[in-house]
């Protein structure tokens, strides 16, 4: 027998979805225009190999979040990618360096860094066991049993 979502819960996994193919796309978009992204990257670390990384873990972790038996451990991944990545940000804002697709100003790059807290905050909603999130359930199918 199937639940009805709540309104808090069909929009808590509207976003999730939202969440999913965004990182699915941006991170499509850092195979197609890598060149772009690299000059994010601050130099300690290998431009193109790190965004490919990155592109490669987006894709993954907009992947698992959509997929309730590793949606947990998909959260926890964009938690991590987004805490890895804020320094290509911080590096971008410092450097005021112009990136094709993204309106090309200063003020606009600093207000880009807190919305990384917001981007965790968002793959934290989802770090709850697939099976405590009625939800989450609800898109896996009625009566799905998961690893407890």
């Amino acid at each position: 027998m199937s639940k009805t979502l709540h309104n808090g819960d069909r929009r808590k996994e509207i976003l999730r979805g939202v969440l999913a193919v965004s990182m699915i796309i941006v991170g499509i978009t850092h195979f197609l225009r890598p060149e772009q992204y690299a000059r994010m990257v601050p130099p300690p670390f290998p431009p193109l190999v790190s965004v490919y990384l990155s592109g490669f873990f987006e894709i993954l972790g907009g992947i698992g979040l959509a997929i309730p038996l590793v949606s947990v451990a998909a959260a926890w991944g964009l938690i991590s990618l987004f805490i890895a990545v804020f320094p290509a940000n911080i590096y971008m804002t410092l450097h005021n360096i112009k990136i094709e697709g993204i309106p090309h100003s200063q003020i606009l790059y600093l207000a880009r860094l807190p919305f990384q807290a917001v981007l965790i905050a968002w793959a934290y909603w989802y770090t709850r066991r697939p099976d405590t999130q009625s939800a989450a359930s609800e898109i896996a199918g009625s009566n799905t049993n998961f690893i407890k």
